[in-house]
């Protein structure tokens, strides 16, 4: 405990920040991460763009079609269903987003529980969301919905609720012909990053001033060529957001998981254990895709239990959980993806004492009962408050906890709950027993997973 709590200062600091950050990453890196990131512990990914118009496979949708290696799946659902000449771009006038109403979208992150949000601006495709100035008749204000999509929800999510907002964005493109030229001349030119990458992030950040930017798309070149330590420089040094923004880690192959704010080193990233750097697991709704699918069936989906194990677990080892959905060409949200977030923030409402503003304890695994995560908050007068978030309910009511230690002062309440409950020492020693309410009340009924609350446990071993 008293190990990450030194972390903790080092790592995160309030939002106001003096020190001029050269464009390397050893100077880059010595920025602390904005402290409001790391108390958020939850936000909502969105994949959106042309690649909901076919919405079949995924949002690699075109590559799939069109890349090195056509998947033969792909190239028949075309032939099927397309006469002989479509071309991908064919898709971008019926990216109506007729029925897009971002006041919904934003009351419905608000509840969820979400406190930042992260839009894809651009995806690999190369369809950008807002009337990007290097991006001509390729994006959402010249043709499709001939609407401003990243302005009208940056709005909404600004003006109706206290989320963060971020957007993602791509360095590359699959098939843009400057790109496919550097690539050519093994990424010695530079043409693409100097007249496409770096203008629109710059226009992005001024535009919409997002507190997250999310980049992606870096594999195939390195930081030199993407120009990304001096992007991120006057990110920190001079944007308009520079005390607020926090980056990931993708800004050129072999920096994930190395540099950068937070670490996402790989999709659906999670160690499952404790790490000395703030990271963030990135993870579907939908099992296989981040773009919306037609062809999904219902087990497609995560369970609810399956997604708020992962935010648990997340969460205990020092992690922020971003879910993602994917919208509808029509700028809806799926039933399902409705219902998995409203019930994500039925349960926050409940246990969100344990998720938001919390710290990894000194364990994050119960050492005797399985599927028991820890996390834990230091109070005003320097006690700490445990939780235990556990996912099965014993058939006698009895929890037995390993890992904490108690004193004759520890109490243990159940959020949700409003009376102490009874706890014994096993006779055996090296553990305790909790005696556990009847469950019989609205908020203990969720059946997914419950949180006790000790407080008063032993403060030499925490």
């Amino acid at each position: 405990m008293k190990y990450y709590l030194v972390l903790s200062l080092l790592l995160f600091v309030p939002s106001v920040i003096q020190e001029k950050y050269d464009p390397t990453w050893e100077s880059l890196d010595k920025r602390p991460l904005p402290e409001w990131y790391d108390k958020a512990k939850f936000g909502i990914f969105i994949h959106w763009g042309v690649f909901s118009v076919p919405s079949y496979q995924s949002e690699w949708f075109w590559w799939y079609w069109k890349g090195d290696t056509p998947r033969k799946n792909v190239v028949q659902f075309m032939e099927r269903n397309y006469p002989p000449g479509f071309t991908y771009a064919d898709f971008a006038p019926q990216f109506k987003a007729e029925f897009y109403n971002p006041d919904h979208w934003a009351d419905l992150f608000q509840a969820s529980g979400a406190k930042y949000i992260v839009l894809t601006s651009k995806h690999h495709e190369g369809f950008s969301l807002w009337n990007s100035s290097v991006s001509f008749n390729w994006n959402a204000m010249q043709v499709g919905p001939n609407r401003d999509l990243v302005r009208e929800l940056s709005n909404s999510i600004r003006n109706r609720t206290k989320i963060r907002f971020g957007l993602y964005h791509s360095l590359f493109e699959w098939f843009n012909p400057l790109y496919l030229h550097d690539k050519e001349n093994g990424f010695h030119s530079r043409l693409f990053p100097t007249i496409k990458t770096l203008p629109e992030l710059y226009e992005i950040v001024n535009e919409y001033e997002p507190e997250i930017i999310w980049s992606d798309g870096d594999n195939s070149a390195n930081d030199t060529y993407w120009t990304s330590q001096e992007f991120l420089a006057w990110l920190y040094n001079d944007s308009p957001v520079k005390d607020t923004v926090v980056t990931n880690d993708r800004w050129g192959y072999g920096v994930a998981c190395n540099h950068g704010g937070y670490y996402t080193c790989a999709d659906r990233y999670n160690p499952g254990k404790l790490i000395p750097h703030k990271w963030e697991n990135c993870m579907t709704i939908d099992r296989t895709s981040w773009g919306y699918r037609r062809e999904a069936t219902l087990d497609s989906y995560l369970r609810i239990e399956d997604i708020i194990s992962s935010l648990v677990s997340t969460v205990s080892c020092g992690g922020n959980l971003l879910l993602n959905i994917g919208p509808t060409k029509e700028g809806t949200i799926a039933p399902i993806f409705e219902e998995r977030l409203l019930q994500i923030g039925n349960w926050l409402k409940i246990n969100g004492e344990a998720i938001y503003e919390s710290v990894p304890w000194t364990h994050q695994n119960d050492t005797v009962t399985k599927h028991v995560w820890y996390t834990s908050r230091k109070q005003t007068n320097g006690s700490v408050d445990v939780y235990a978030i556990f996912f099965k309910w014993p058939q006698d009511s009895l929890l037995v906890l390993g890992s904490p230690e108690p004193t004759s002062h520890t109490q243990v309440t159940m959020l949700g709950g409003d009376q102490s409950l009874t706890w014994v020492d096993c006779e055996e020693g090296g553990c305790i027993i909790v005696s556990l309410p009847t469950v019989t009340t609205p908020e203990l009924d969720l059946r997914w997973a419950w949180t006790l609350k000790l407080t008063g446990l032993d403060s030499n071993r925490i």
